[in-house]
């Protein structure tokens, strides 16, 4: 195989990745997790570029840079940075790639995130572009999915709350499509459904699907109940957030007829849609999800920078 380190590579739509890499990344994530710490980033620099706010998704790539041996720069706030002054995307990004190795970036415009990729002279990851895409989170979606159910084949998914503006569940759907017979439950409000795009992606792969309105006659099926939060930064007016922000709330008393090995994910923050009496139900597994980030993190930014090949 050709080396990495010959050619630019960048993660900037899950797509941007074949089946065979994805399962590559769930087996170097897996030997991150039995061994976390290893200096393969000692002398190299990445710079985390966040102009819209994260918790998780800073941390954990930070979290995994460190332990990987690797030296940050960067903003968890642009308006520490020089966008304040006007400079552009294009500008920031072609100044900082002369100071990096690698860029992870989040921004609140879709297809920012690509852009940023035709720039920079050093590979971009895709820290979530809008509503648009979230690849690191899909792959340790996925990631968790395999520790949970042993498996991404034959999967019964319920996907709940915002699927219009909801990025991670446009990219895990995507992703899981690459596999052998998924069943798509989407559960949403009318002005949250899953947006056209996706669904014509669906059929046009054969792929099955449904859509509903309420979700407690689905889920008992389900292997994997994927939470979402609506996202009140991505309306229009607040009416609108406040229209739909509780319309769906997962209680405890709702997993009692549920299978034993369901699990329940969410890529977090919560709002009101997961009760807090759930977090103490087996089902429950989002905090181990969120962990899951750090490993699969070393795992993208390993492979980008052809540290470990095929």
């Amino acid at each position: 195989m050709e080396k990495l380190t010959q050619r630019k590579r960048d993660l900037i739509s899950i797509t941007d990745y074949t089946k065979e890499e994805y399962d590559h990344i769930m087996r170097m994530a897996a030997e991150f997790e039995a061994s976390p710490n290893q200096q393969l980033l000692q002398g190299k620099v990445v710079a985390v570029l966040f102009f819209e706010p994260s918790t998780r998704t800073r941390l954990s790539f930070e979290t995994a840079i460190n332990r990987l041996g690797g030296r940050i720069v960067g903003f968890s706030d642009s308006n520490s940075s020089s966008v304040t002054k006007g400079e552009t995307l294009h500008d920031t990004i072609r100044m900082v790639s002369n100071y990096a190795d690698l860029i992870v970036m989040r921004h609140p415009l879709e297809g920012a995130a690509r852009y940023a990729a035709e720039v920079a002279s050093v590979p971009v990851i895709n820290a979530g572009d809008g509503a648009n895409q979230h690849p690191s989170q899909t792959l340790l979606d996925m990631y968790s999915i395999v520790k949970t159910q042993g498996r991404l084949d034959n999967l019964n998914i319920c996907m709940v709350g915002d699927l219009k503006y909801g990025r991670t569940v446009h990219s895990l759907l995507q992703a899981l499509s690459q596999y052998q017979n998924p069943v798509f439950h989407f559960i949403a409000p009318p002005e949250l459904r899953l947006p056209e795009e996706y669904r014509l992606y669906l059929n046009e792969r054969d792929i099955d699907f449904a859509e509903h309105t309420e979700f407690t006659s689905v889920i008992n099926q389900a292997d994997i109940v994927y939470m979402t939060r609506v996202q009140k930064e991505r309306f229009s007016t607040p009416m609108e957030y406040e229209q739909v922000k509780n319309v769906y709330i997962l209680r405890n008393s709702m997993l009692a007829n549920t299978k034993n090995t369901m699990r329940i994910l969410h890529p977090l923050p919560r709002v009101n849609e997961i009760a807090p009496d759930v977090d103490a139900n087996p089902h429950a597994y989002y905090f181990e999800q969120a962990r899951n980030g750090v490993f699969t993190r070393e795992a993208i930014i390993a492979y980008t920078l052809g540290l470990k090949n095929i």
